[in-house]
């Protein structure tokens, strides 16, 4: 129940929909009943026939509320004050009146209901996601990003249905149901007694069925979540995959958790689909007993009842079973959501955040440098830098080399608070960062990263992809800097070309330079490149080396490079293995030192 009054908490404010629900639900349930009830007048009306209207005939008032007694008392003066035909059509009337408000009104809350399906499902994707996009980058390489997007996509759909759900289970269903039981007492307080002893039978059988309904739904959803991450694996890697022939591997991974997800789903629908034959047959039975119970107080004709009551407690009966598989049925849709929802709160509850404190200053300027202090880091229990100090002062160029694994891409992480150090302070302008609000820290940085991230969008928005209000001057102006200015004229449409998925359309050194055109057109006073240059081909690094040459001037930059020029150009080069500094100072004092830099320089670490 904590789960689910934690996904309810979502339908806020819930009022605005229940309020109107529970009224036209009322109505709907009032006017619906009275349908069936209408019945007995009907066929009193009916089995009276065409006799001699015009004998005498003393029709007695009923004593007390009993409903059937009412209902025969009015068709029998209709019968003899107006003639039964007359009488039979006002009957009709006031039946399709009754249809027409209650399925009117079952219109109406079934509007409302689905208007808070949407709202419930819009909160709560919200909610996910935003929760998601605050987290830290370590959480992201610790879990598969098709579980991630199953628990937005999917689960979160499952969730809304069954929130919305409960409100039939907690209101409509149940007032159905003694709306039903109240009209069955009415007509016969002695055989609806008999008749309440039979249904609980049929409903310890029904619960039997749906009893491991959560925990095969749980089993289901996180299969689904294998499925899309192997999915996306696979159109992400499809290059790699037929390149190392890895085509039938792949296959059969997905091939295989798709069998699995198909054989959960048979169990589960098997058991969600047994309940339904099991209740039709349980109320089936029940109604063959109760025809033969109330047909002997029928036939024995003590007054007990007539037979036009009877039938219409039959077909009133006969309806109770309708509620009642309905409440099964949201009883299992209920145990899914739960399921599913327990995967949903994961997300939402999980903390890894990097947050604002309180009192956090913005920062419009950067006077000064970045400075280390003893900064050490871990991923969970996994340390990875451990007591770096660093001085980079600004407008100075510092490089970062050393052995893959070693921790180089992490420190750089850690500048613009992509994640928050585990021990030490990173100082800007003497201010520990973890004091400084987020977005106007990174307002001062500019990234270029490794692997290039580009969207499905043209090339104009990609580059503008901070800067909204860039206007076209400004995006050509950085496109030049970047030396991607030709080769985006030489596309279909020039800047409003579309790029595709990833920039797909564009070689390996044009999604480069037009992420190094998204970087210029910041205009940064930091600039972090993490091996900037490495998916350009020689000519194109070449190109656009001189242009991050130009974009380096004057401004504070951290670069991680593979170039022997540009690490020679560094005004100080960081060591760093293990996550450690082992060694920093220019190039030549590197070189002298004979240690880690000078072995990286013989083995062909850099390129000339």
């Amino acid at each position: 129940m904590k789960t689910y009054f934690r996904l309810l908490s979502f339908a806020k404010p819930i009022g605005k929909y229940a309020v109107p629900y529970i009224i036209c639900t009322v109505i709907t349930v009032v006017f619906g009943t009275l349908n069936l009830a209408l019945l007995a007048p009907l066929l009193q009306v009916l089995f009276k026939g065409t006799g001699d209207v015009n004998a005498t005939e003393t029709v007695t008032k009923p004593e007390g509320y009993n409903m059937g007694d009412w209902f025969m008392y009015l068709a029998d003066r209709l019968y003899y004050d107006i003639g039964p035909y007359e009488a039979l059509k006002y009957v009709c009337i006031v039946i399709v009146a009754s249809v027409f408000i209650s399925n009117l009104f079952r219109y109406l809350s079934q509007r409302v209901m689905e208007n808070l399906r949407i709202h419930t499902l819009l909160n709560l994707r919200k909610a996910v996601f935003n929760n998601v996009m605050d987290l830290h980058l370590g959480y992201f390489t610790n879990s598969r990003k098709g579980d991630v997007m199953s628990k937005i996509a999917s689960d979160v759909q499952v969730v809304q249905f069954s929130v919305t759900s409960t409100l039939q289970v907690a209101f409509k269903e149940p007032l159905q149901l003694i709306a039903y039981v109240v009209v069955l007492f009415a007509l016969s307080t002695k055989l609806t007694l008999f008749s309440l002893a039979v249904i609980p039978v049929s409903a310890f059988l029904i619960s039997l069925i749906v009893k491991k309904l959560r925990e095969q739904a749980r089993e289901g959803q996180q299969s689904y979540a294998n499925m899309i991450s192997y999915l996306d694996e696979a159109l992400s890697g499809v290059k790699i995959i037929k390149a190392f022939n890895a085509i039938p591997f792949v296959k059969d991974r997905f091939n295989g958790e798709s069998e699995r997800y198909s054989r959960i789903l048979r169990r589960m629908v098997r058991r969600q689909q047994l309940s339904s034959p099991v209740s039709e047959l349980l109320g089936v039975v029940m109604v063959a007993i109760i025809l033969l119970y109330g047909g002997n107080l029928v036939l024995a004709g003590e007054g007990e009842l007539a037979a036009s009551e009877f039938i219409t407690y039959i077909a009133i009966f006969s309806q109770v079973m309708r509620p009642a598989k309905a409440l099964t049925e949201s009883f299992s849709s209920i145990h899914n959501g739960i399921a599913a929802g327990e995967r949903v709160l994961e997300l939402i509850d999980e903390r890894n955040k990097i947050t604002d404190k309180p009192d956090a200053k913005p920062v419009n300027s950067f006077n000064h440098g970045i400075a280390f202090k003893n900064v050490d880091f871990a991923y969970d229990e996994k340390q990875v830098l451990k007591d770096i100090t660093i001085e980079i002062p600004k407008g100075k160029m510092v490089a970062l080399v050393g052995p893959s694994g070693g921790g180089k891409s992490t420190l750089i992480d850690l500048i613009p608070r992509f994640m928050d150090v585990t021990g030490g302070a990173i100082l800007m302008d003497g201010k520990d960062i973890r004091d400084l609000q987020q977005d106007s820290l990174r307002t001062l940085i500019g990234t270029v990263n490794q692997e290039t991230v580009l969207f499905n969008d043209t090339i104009f928005n990609n580059i503008a992809f901070a800067q909204p209000n860039a206007t076209m001057e400004e995006v050509e102006r950085a496109a030049r800097i970047a030396n991607a200015h030709d080769f985006i004229l030489n596309t279909e449409h020039g800047y409003e070309t579309n790029i595709g998925d990833r920039g797909a359309k564009l070689s390996g050194g044009q999604r480069q330079r037009i992420c190094i055109a998204r970087a210029v057109l910041r205009n940064p006073p930091i600039m972090l490149l993490d091996e900037a240059t490495s998916a350009l081909d020689t000519e194109s690094e070449k190109l656009v080396q001189d242009s991050l040459y130009k974009l380096m001037e004057n401004r504070t930059t951290v670069v991680i490079a593979h170039r022997l020029s540009t690490i020679q150009n560094a005004d100080n080069i960081v060591v760093i293995e293990n996550g450690q500094v082992v060694e920093q100072g220019n190039h030549q004092d590197l070189i002298a030192k004979e240690g880690l830099y000078k072995r990286l320089i013989d083995m062909q670490q850099f390129i000339d």
